[in-house]
């Protein structure tokens, strides 16, 4: 007669005298994200938490911190613009500055569309715009030195041959410089520019009958004024190919400072320098200004001369 096995009525099986009981298997409890919770294991932290290809210890998958970029070319931007903002600051090396600064501002803000922080590209940003307005005034300062060197000739002069007695040597020895108001020159001495040497070889304070007895178009000086005449000798020692005119000018400085020219006058001077000759190298003229100065103590006056418009102007006595 057959009988039903149930394995169900298996009788238990106790450990044999000495040996341990085996654990029962429990099955692991289920997490919300569909994984195993296992409990009792090794607990992990920081970088041992994560495993190979970014597998964390305890089953879950994390990713790794991630390093932040560099914005290589914001550096790259900030490097040329310290370059040339030092370029913007040396008159000779100025062209430099010009090309260099415009390529940092433009790679600066190229730089902010890419990944990576900003800080060099701010940076780079604000140094290229200050070094901009720099290099323009070291520019402008540039052309300004340029322009004044250009259009100003030293002045020199050579001592008359002959001793000239003057009453102003207190004025030298205080150590004034020679050729300025409180110390000018004395007559008959060359005053020299870069194209033309001019000696002023006389000067008549009151020379108001011949002036009047050359033209009967020069008129009366005014109340308490006279004609003063101012004999000169202009040599040209420029090169230019087609000459020059002479273009020395003359003015008359009063003791209180007051300037007088001539031109409101317009007289003719006996044996008038002729300003309108055209004159080659080594040609030389000579002939006479006349300027209306006030009588009252016109010898405390003194001449202020340019032996030609673009030369500093100088001082010469009267007397």
């Amino acid at each position: 007669m057959s009988q039903n096995f149930d394995p169900n009525s298996r009788p238990s099986q106790s450990p044999a005298q000495g040996q341990s009981q085996a654990p029962q298997y429990q099955e692991p409890a289920m997490q919300a994200n569909g994984q195993p919770q296992y409990s009792g294991g090794p607990q992990y932290s920081g970088a041992d938490a994560y495993g190979v290809n970014g597998q964390q210890a305890g089953g879950n998958f994390a990713q790794p911190p991630k390093k932040r970029q560099k914005n290589v070319m914001g550096i790259v931007a900030f490097i040329i613009a310290i370059v040339g903002f030092i370029f913007g600051c040396i008159p000779g090396a100025l062209i430099m500055g010009w090309i260099l600064l415009p390529i940092a501002f433009l790679l600066a803000i190229i730089s902010f569309f890419l990944k990576g922080g900003k800080g060099f590209s701010i940076s780079a940003l604000i140094l290229s715009v200050v070094g901009t307005i720099v290099a323009i005034l070291v520019f402008f300062f540039v052309v300004a030195s340029s322009v004044d060197d250009a259009f100003s000739d030293d002045v020199s002069e050579e001592a008359p041959a002959e001793e000239v007695v003057d009453e102003a040597g207190d004025a030298e020895e205080a150590g004034a410089e020679e050729g300025t108001r409180e110390n000018p020159y004395a007559v008959g001495t060359k005053i020299s520019s870069e194209n033309w040497d001019m000696t002023i070889t006389n000067v008549t304070l009151d020379a108001t009958d011949e002036v009047l007895a050359e033209s009967e178009l020069n008129e009366t000086p005014d109340s308490g004024n006279q004609y003063m005449m101012i004999d000169v000798e202009m040599t040209y020692t420029g090169d230019a190919p087609d000459g020059e005119m002479p273009m020395a000018t003359f003015e008359y400085v009063s003791a209180g400072g007051n300037t007088f020219d001539g031109l409101d006058d317009m007289v003719v001077a006996p044996n008038a320098l002729d300003t309108l000759e055209n004159m080659y190298n080594g040609a030389s003229t000579s002939g006479s200004i006349a300027i209306q100065i006030p009588s009252e103590d016109a010898e405390a006056g003194v001449l202020a001369v340019n032996p030609d418009m673009l030369a500093d102007k100088v001082y010469v006595a009267v007397k």
